[in-house]
């Protein structure tokens, strides 16, 4: 059985040796047949090549319109759009998808320099590489070197825990007086026990003054110069 595509192109072939007259007679019994499988046939099959042989003629014939009695235009835009995306589609996907894949060695060499030098990063180890001529990016190297894990770091309650033997606080507040006066009180509390270490009133606090309620607090031996000279300096 002949394919319709290529018994409608022998009848172009042959209509080119035709008369006017004979054609105008086909062409109406061929319209007149076509009416009849409209009548009886709801959606006719449609193969590949109609497909192909309609998009070819859109694209060639500015009146293709009004002899497309088959389908309805839009769809025959909709075939050159699906033929369209499968071209570019298949131009696009000719080639490997994605990166190119990072060799084993490769891959070995970047683990073993990671794990014998803890302390260089991504960019020193890609210095490194281009001295021995192997050039890769930092992304590769970051996806690839081994991550040494750091210990865990102590928690605040666990810093508090540690050290609350050893913390103390400061501050002052005032007290106005009968007369008119202000007085600041100087209050040095410890963390262990919620105790009052030291306490001092003056009318007229200096950090020198601040820094020798130190020493009296905690004594000259325990309290190092070093110490009173930042006390001096936050004052």
């Amino acid at each position: 059985m002949v394919p319709p595509v290529v018994s409608a192109l022998l009848a172009f072939v042959v209509a080119l040796f035709r008369s006017r007259r004979s054609m105008q007679l086909e062409i109406l019994a061929l319209r007149h047949q076509l009416a009849v499988y409209q009548r009886s046939i709801r959606r006719p099959r449609i193969q590949p090549a109609d497909r192909f042989l309609w998009a070819w003629l859109a694209r060639l014939w500015s009146g293709w319109q009004d002899a497309l009695p088959v389908v309805q235009p839009r769809t025959i835009v909709a075939w050159q759009q699906k033929r369209f995306r499968a071209y570019w589609r298949r131009l696009s996907q000719g080639g490997t998808p994605g990166r190119p894949t990072v060799a084993k060695e490769l891959r070995e060499l970047i683990r073993r320099i990671s794990q014998a030098n803890p302390a260089w990063d991504s960019p020193r180890i890609v210095g490194e590489l281009q001295k021995l001529g192997i050039h890769v990016a930092k992304s590769t190297v970051e996806k690839y070197r081994v991550r040494h894990r750091k210990p865990p770091s102590p928690t605040w309650k666990a810093f508090l825990n540690n050290h609350v033997k050893d913390l103390v606080s400061m501050d002052f507040f005032v007290v106005p007086t009968v007369t008119y006066q202000v007085l600041f009180v100087l209050v040095i509390l410890a963390h262990e026990r919620r105790r009052i270490v030291h306490c001092n009133v003056t009318e007229h606090p200096t950090a020198a003054w601040t820094a020798q309620q130190v020493v009296d607090a905690f004594g000259s031996d325990s309290f190092s110069s070093s110490c009173k000279s930042r006390v001096l300096t936050s004052h």
